[in-house]
């Protein structure tokens, strides 16, 4: 139960993040392809971090 939440926990953050950064960095632009590899990025480097720490407990 307690792995489940921190999984839930992890999505909630990576879903805030790419919302802050869309809002931050791109809000006054309509970059489609920008905003998909910042997007991109950023979700490769949750898992990344998933993968190394959050699996491996």
């Amino acid at each position: 139960m307690a792995r489940q939440a921190v999984v839930v926990i992890y999505i909630i953050a990576l879903v805030v993040v790419i919302v802050g950064v869309d809002v931050l960095f791109f809000r006054h632009a309509s970059w489609f392809w920008e905003r998909l590899a910042a997007n991109i990025g950023i979700v490769l480097l949750f898992g990344a971090f998933y993968f190394r720490f959050v699996k491996g407990t």
